[in-house]
Formats: structure tokens, C-alpha cells, sequence
């Protein structure tokens, strides 16, 4: 009975969504309409984390006569990968953006009170139609809760590269950040329907973006660590179609969180606001496409569908369209808001959004061009890292040089001297350049302005905290210094990790000693062990960078349900960086260890988990100025 639970959960829900669009298309109530929209909203968010609490439970009980369950899990999957499981397949992933999708729907009726009603009915009717169309996709096109009979006695299993727990914190991490903006993208519907965009929309609309953001870096973050620790490969990034996925509407974002940040403070930038809210969620939609639809080819692909790709591509196309079209429709009304000059804080943030746009232009295309050749000619083509670094890189490098001078800047015109505190930083980035040129002569152009630039940045993302009383400082501005502090720290990791890795392939028998970097690594030997459902042969590394040895274990692991070879690494981790090691195949008495010494590569994450909280004390600062703005009008009435 618990799968027919959530079933009849997804059928209330999806008729509460129609019943929520049919009150908002009465804007001449719009007091009224609001008041009956809320409590749809809310409802609907109940049944439908009623829905994925329901698969999550037949999940955890391997509940085999659940079609779902029998295809991606087994009994003797532990509970922390059955749980996990729900989401690791197309169906329940797509429950899960479901899910995200009417809880984010609730909040938005629930906390959105100083909005116009209006406005807000809109915002609401758009939010459930599109709820409507994933509701109609999931009990037409990909019903999570199907039946099997006869059940099977054992379930198909997970995928191994999955059972992991970066499983449990990656996939919903980015769909919170995914679907988040779609709130963003129905505030901009409501807005443009009613005409009203202005400073009260973008306070509004700023919440999401940043809690959006925050999810999209934390997801993506966790994701290169995943991957990085779990593929094999020594690499943080790959420039793979569904990486590109998750990138693009993090651009997007990032770009929108700078634009409505002008439209609060200073009422500009209004229209150009409304288009990056459309093309955020925008390419959310389209990284769900590229995902779930089995066009693509990627390491990560491990939930699609070809089958069901059409209907994602129909509602794609349906609700993006829709909105460029009332985009188009109603921008000239609307108009661009207050000026200010070039130089300025608002000019540095509109050179910002269009170096993002570039990169996500290029990024986009980089992703589906090869799609498009293959279905014009039939050709199969690949782009890579060549042609991403090439073009990305120097468009980042822009946009970290910018960094370093315009939070500095003052909005509407900037008139004052720049030099005193911008020395610092040209100081820092010029001693670091001098400092690879003639320690390290052979390093790439690119990893060494990266790197000096990130030095650079370090003194410039502090400068807006110089001189004030830390304990009085907004904590927006505290967040805006550690997000910022955090690109410096992640680039500086990337550009080391790139000019500095040492790579050693050996083939060594039991007793020998090799080195990589400042490492030296002893092979004791291979032996077999068994997990909970798999076994493995593990090596024995007595690894030491002249201190206290320590014991690595990498093992080239057997899963046999389903069938599958893995290379689980074993990492040393260092202030200075990690050795990265591979267990490979076995030949007469030589077994195949690969290396890695990788300087500095800890600062990637740390750098992306410090622009998250960035994201984090910006909130909570917004959130606190608003709450102390209502309070102070509440005091006045």
C-alpha cells in the first residue's frame, strides 16, 4: 500500500496544481486569489514530500514487487545506499526535482508576504504550471511507483560508481540549486505579467538566487571531489557534457545574483535582470534535458532514458518559450531603470554578467555543438578540455582581474583614487608572477597568470573589510569578501594542481620503494578482502613525505550485483597537497601502481566550499536587513 500512497500523493498534488493556476488566471482578484493560492501551495508541497517519503521507504524495505526498486537496488545494499538509491535512478530523480520543485512553491506562498498580490498571484501561477507539466511527465511518462508482478526474489543492484556517499549529498545539493530557480524564474513571470519590476521584486526575487547559488556551488563542488576520488583518473574536472550541465545555470546564476543586486540597491538593470532570471532556470531545464534523455555519452549518464527524453524537450520548449515570448512582449515596457557610468560599481557588475554570459555562451555551445553535427550529418564529434581552456580561460582571467577592482568601486560614478587600495594586491600579483618565472620557467602561460591572479585577488577580496569595525560589518559584506576570498583560493589550487602535478606509472613487484614528488611510496604487497557486497584486491602502500609513514589501501574492487570492475584510490592527504593512488592490473609477479602527487589540490574545494558560505552569510545578512525593515514600517504604523 505504500506505493499506491504515493501515487494517490502525485495525482492530489498534481490537481492542487491546477486548481492553483485556474485562481491565478483571475487577476482582478488578485487579494482573493492569493489568499485561496497559499494554502494550495502549501498542500502540495506536503503531498509531494509525502510522495518521496513513501519511495524512500520502499526503497529502504527493498520492496522488490516496486519496478523501481527491483532495477536499482538489493537486499544486501547497505541502508546508507538504499536510501541514497531512490534518487540514483531517472524516476526517482525526477520525483526528487518534483519534490524540490512544489516545496519551493510552498515557501514562495508561504514567505512572500510584502509582495504586491498581483505580482505575487502571478509568481504563484506560474510556479504550479510548472509543476503541472513534471507532474504530468511522472504519472504519464515515468511513474515512479509502478508495479512488478511477479516480483523478483533479488533486486538488479546500484550501479557501483554510485554507492558512495557522495550520493546522498551531490544529486540533492544540485537539484536545491536547479530547481530553486525556478522560484527566480516565476517572480520574473509575475513581474513582467503585472509590469512591476523594480527595487521590492528584486528583494524579493534575491533570497532564491543566493540560497539557489549557494546549492549549485556546494553541488558541484561535492561533485568534482566525487569524481575526482571515485573515476580514478587524478582530475578534478573533465569538461563532461553533464559537469557542463550542472556549470551552466551555476553561470547563469552567478550572473543574475550580481544583476539583482543592482536592481535592489539602485533600481537598475531591470530588464537585463528579467532575461538572466528566464535564462538561469533555463538552463537548468536544459541541463535536465542533456541528463535524463540519453543524447548524450558521459561517465556521469547514470540515469537516462531516451524513451522520455521527448516529453522533457516538449515542456523545455513550452516553458522557456513562453517566457522569451513574454519577455519580448513585455521588456519594452519595463526599461532598464536608473543610469550610472561606466565606471561604477553597477558598470564593473555589467562587465561581470557579460564576461559570465560569454562563458556560458561558449560552454553551451561547446555542449551542443557536437549534438547538432551529429544530427545534421550523422558525424560523431567531441569537444574537450583543448578547446573549453582555451576559450574559458582567458575569459576567467578577466573575470578575476575584475574582481580585484570592482567591489572597490563606488555605485553610480566612482570618482575617488583607487591606488591605495588596489597597491596591495598589484604588489601580491607581481611578486607572484616574478616568483614562477624564475622558479618555474616551463610553467604553462595560463596556470601562471591564474595563479598570480589569485594571489592578487586574496588582498583585494579583504579590501572592502579594511577600516571598519568587523563586529559592525554587514554580514552581506562579510559575504561578498569570503565568496570572493574563496575564488582566489580555488584558483590558486586549480593553476598549482595544473603546473605542478607529478605523475608516476610503475609496474612493481612486492618490496620495492618508488617515489613521486617529495613522496616515497613502499608496495608491501596485494591481498583480498570482502565488503558487505563486493571483493577486491587491496595493495598495502607504506607512503611517507619525511615524517610519519602512513598506510594507503587502493583497491581494484568486484561487485556482483551488477557485474562491475571499480578502482577505488587511496589519497594521502598533505598541507602542501595529495598523493593520489591507483591500484591496476596484475602481470606475472608486477602489479600496475599509478601515482599522482597533486600540490595544493585541497585548496579547489576549500576555495568552493568558502564562495558557498559566502552565498551563506550573504542570506542571512539580506534576510536580517529585511527583517529589521518590516520591523521598523510596523513600528511607524
Amino acid at each position: 500500500m505504500i506505493a499506491e500512497a504515493g501515487l494517490a500523493a502525485l495525482y492530489l498534488a498534481a490537481a492542487l496544481a491546477l486548481m492553483q493556476l485556474a485562481v491565478s488566471l483571475i487577476p482582478s482578484l488578485a487579494h482573493q486569489a492569493v489568499a485561496v493560492a497559499r494554502p494550495l501551495a502549501l498542500a502540495q508541497g506536503l503531498l509531494t514530500a509525502i510522495a518521496f517519503l513513501c519511495l524512500v521507504l520502499l526503497f529502504v524495505r527493498t520492496d522488490l514487487s516496486v519496478a523501481l526498486v527491483a532495477t536499482n537496488s538489493h537486499s544486501a545494499k547497505p541502508l546508507l545506499y538504499r536510501i541514497a538509491g531512490t534518487w540514483g535512478n531517472h524516476e526517482g530523480s525526477m520525483l526528487l526535482w518534483v519534490t524540490v520543485l512544489a516545496l519551493s512553491g510552498a515557501l514562495l506562498a508561504l514567505f512572500s508576504r510584502e509582495m504586491p498580490q498581483r505580482m505575487l498571484n502571478a509568481a504563484l501561477g506560474a510556479q504550479a504550471a510548472l509543476a503541472i507539466g513534471f507532474y504530468a511527465f511522472l504519472l504519464i511518462a515515468s511513474n515512479p511507483f509502478a508495479r512488478l508482478n511477479p516480483a523478483p526474489a533479488e533486486g538488479q543492484g546500484l550501479n557501483p560508481l554510485l554507492q558512495d556517499p557522495g550520493l546522498a549529498f551531490h544529486p540533492p545539493t544540485l537539484y536545491l540549486g536547479y530547481v530553486g530557480l525556478s522560484v527566480a524564474f516565476s517572480l520574473a513571470v509575475g513581474a513582467l505579467v503585472t509590469r512591476d519590476v523594480g527595487p521590492v521584486l528584486a528583494r524579493a526575487m534575491r533570497p532564491w538566487v543566493l540560497g539557489s547559488w549557494m546549492f549549485l556551488t556546494l553541488g558541484i563542488v561535492a561533485g568534482s571531489y566525487w569524481a575526482y576520488y571515485e573515476l580514478g583518473w587524478g582530475g578534478w574536472w573533465f569538461w563532461d557534457p553533464v559537469e557542463n550541465a550542472s556549470l551552466m545555470p551555476w553561470l547563469a546564476a552567478t550572473a543574475l545574483l550580481h544583476s539583482v543586486s543592482v536592481l535592489a540597491a539602485r533600481g537598475g538593470l531591470r530588464t537585463w535582470t528579467m532575461m538572466l532570471a528566464v535564462v538561469a532556470f533555463s538552463m537548468s531545464m536544459v541541463g535536465t534535458f542533456l541528463v535524463r534523455s540519453g543524447i548524450l555519452t558521459s561517465v556521469h549518464a547514470f540515469a537516462v532514458d531516451p524513451t522520455r527524453g521527448g516529453f522533457i524537450l516538449a515542456l523545455l520548449l513550452l516553458y522557456v518559450g513562453g517566457a522569451l515570448a513574454l519577455f519580448a512582449w513585455r521588456a519594452p515596457a519595463v526599461g532598464e531603470g536608473a543610469r550610472f557610468a561606466l565606471v561604477s560599481r553597477e558598470g564593473a557588475l555589467v562587465i561581470n554578467n557579460l564576461l559570465l554570459s560569454v562563458i556560458l555562451a561558449v560552454v553551451f555551445l561547446g555542449t551542443l555543438y557536437p549534438l547538432m553535427v551529429e544530427a545534421a550529418t550523422g558525424e560523431k564529434l567531441s569537444v574537450g578540455p583543448p578547446y573549453f581552456n582555451a576559450v574559458t580561460g582567458p575569459l576567467g582571467l578577466l573575470l578575476m582581474l575584475l574582481l580585484v577592482v570592482g567591489p572597490l568601486l563606488r555605485w553610480r560614478r566612482h570618482d575617488a583614487p583607487l591606488a591605495k587600495w588596489v597597491a596591495p594586491s598589484l604588489l601580491a600579483g607581481a611578486a607572484a608572477l616574478v616568483a614562477t618565472i624564475v622558479l618555474a620557467p616551463g610553467m604553462a602561460l595560463l596556470a601562471r597568470l591564474g595563479l598570480s591572479l589569485g594571489i592578487a585577488l586574496v588582498p583585494a577580496s579583504l579590501a572592502p573589510l579594511a577600516g571598519r569595525s568587523l563586529r559592525r560589518t554587514p554580514l552581506k559584506t562579510w559575504g561578498m569578501a569570503v565568496a570572493h576570498l574563496g575564488v582566489a583560493v580555488s584558483v590558486i589550487g586549480m593553476a598549482s594542481d595544473s603546473a605542478f602535478t607529478r605523475e608516476r606509472l610503475a609496474a612493481a613487484r612486492p618490496g620495492e620503494q618508488l617515489a613521486v614528488g617529495p613522496w616515497l611510496v613502499a608496495f608491501n604487497g596485494v591481498t583480498p578482502v570482502a565488503g558487505p557486497n563486493w571483493t577486491a584486491l587491496e595493495a598495502d602502500l607504506a607512503v611517507t613525505q619525511g615524517g610519519p609513514e602512513r598506510s594507503l589501501k587502493p583497491q581494484a574492487r568486484m561487485f556482483t550485483s551488477p557485474v562491475t570492475e571499480t578502482s577505488e584510490v587511496a589519497i594521502a592527504t598533505a598541507w602542501n597537497g595529495q598523493l593520489y593512488t591507483v591500484l591496476g592490473r596484475q602481470s606475472g609477479q608486477r602489479w600496475q601502481l599509478r601515482l599522482w602527487w597533486k600540490p595544493f589540490v585541497t585548496l579547489i574545494w576549500l576555495g568552493g566550499a568558502m564562495v558557498a558560505l559566502g552565498g551563506l552569510l550573504a542570506l542571512i545578512g539580506h534576510g536580517w536587513t529585511g527583517r529589521r525593515r518590516r520591523l521598523a514600517r510596523e513600528a511607524i504604523a
